[in-house]
């Protein structure tokens, strides 16, 4: 890895989130306003992902550009798979995620921690799993949080004793 790529992945892995974006649109992905990203994955051709407005990228979330041609190498002088990615507006990719070249994940749309994207995702919808598969749509997965809210302070040893005292039923 060159000295350029390096510092690329410590600002992207240690800088500000102004940082981390600023980063991205210098390697060429076109990112939206409002984005929070907490990767540093974008493979070897991070100009073909588009990221929308408002779109929030958990860690180790992975883009990958580019398809396995090893096994035809003998067979052919030049072949090469490549794909972009787009996320639309408005949506959250969990933990871990891979995403495949040539998807388009839709607004308004969620990605299940650990899931393999290996086709495009509808808008408005929960998808989860290896493949990943729709789940629910977003306004059903909305019931579930809202059903499962807990309503803890701001204070962080405060929300700590009210969730010790909702899980543990002590406290303690």
């Amino acid at each position: 890895m060159g000295l350029r790529r390096a510092i690329q992945k410590l600002k992207l892995r240690y800088g500000s989130q102004a940082t981390v974006v600023n980063t991205l649109r210098q390697m060429g992905v076109r990112v939206g306003d409002g984005c929070r990203i907490y990767t540093s994955n974008f493979g070897t051709e991070p100009w073909l992902i588009r990221i929308g407005n408002r779109v929030c990228i958990s860690n180790d979330v992975t883009f990958v550009n580019h398809g396995l041609v090893w096994p035809f190498e003998d067979k052919y002088d030049s072949l090469t798979r490549f794909g972009k990615i787009e996320i639309g507006d408005n949506c959250q990719v969990g933990i871990r995620a891979t995403i495949l070249p040539g998807v388009t994940i839709g607004d308004n749309s969620i990605v299940g921690a650990c899931s393999v994207i290996t086709k495009d995702v509808p808008p408005g919808v929960v998808v989860a799993g290896n493949p990943a598969r729709v789940i629910c749509s977003v306004a059903e997965y909305e019931q579930k949080c809202l059903a499962g809210h807990i309503d803890i302070p701001r204070d962080p040893e405060a929300a700590r004793k009210v969730l010790e005292r909702h899980f543990w039923g002590d406290g303690a």
